[in-house]
């Protein structure tokens, strides 16, 4: 059976504390590439919340209809790193990322999806921020700094 080509639309879930604290999951296919949940769209005409829902149930077990899940209205555009463009239509080589916001009351409990990742941490949201491979993903967490008026 051959699997459809993933849809360049995706959704990057910054899963965070009220103090600041951000849950970072490793990623099982690249042993130190730490990241938010991320995920692309099922279908053209997915909702981008639904979306947002879906993969934080998938790669954490953290149902976000429990908790307050924000869409942030901005979006990063990258170039699809050359490692995973097999996963898209030939030709494709950027995806436009949608960026949310999902605030648990503390450190609630994580289930991985273990095909998918390895390990989980909660950090202050500096060091999330650093500790992420992407850039965009890094800057995300620094913007949830600036939507709280947290301290540089």
């Amino acid at each position: 059976m051959t699997r459809p080509h993933k849809i360049p639309r995706s959704v990057l879930v910054v899963i965070h504390t009220p103090s600041l604290e951000v849950l970072l999951i490793e990623r099982a296919d690249h042993a130190g590439y730490w990241q938010s949940v991320t995920g692309s769209v099922d279908r053209e005409d997915e909702p981008l919340d639904e979306t947002a829902r879906r993969e934080v149930l998938e790669e954490t077990g953290i149902d976000a209809f429990r908790h307050r899940l924000t869409d942030w209205q901005y979006t990063n555009e990258y170039e699809i790193y050359p490692q995973w463009r097999w996963r898209y239509a030939p030709g494709v080589t950027r995806n436009t990322e949608h960026v949310f916001g999902l605030e648990v009351p503390g450190r609630v409990e994580v289930t991985l999806a273990p095909r998918e990742h390895t390990a989980f941490v909660w950090l202050p949201w500096r060091e999330a921020a650093a500790k992420c491979f992407s850039p965009s993903n890094g800057a995300a967490i620094l913007r949830l700094g600036d939507r709280a008026g947290a301290d540089a």
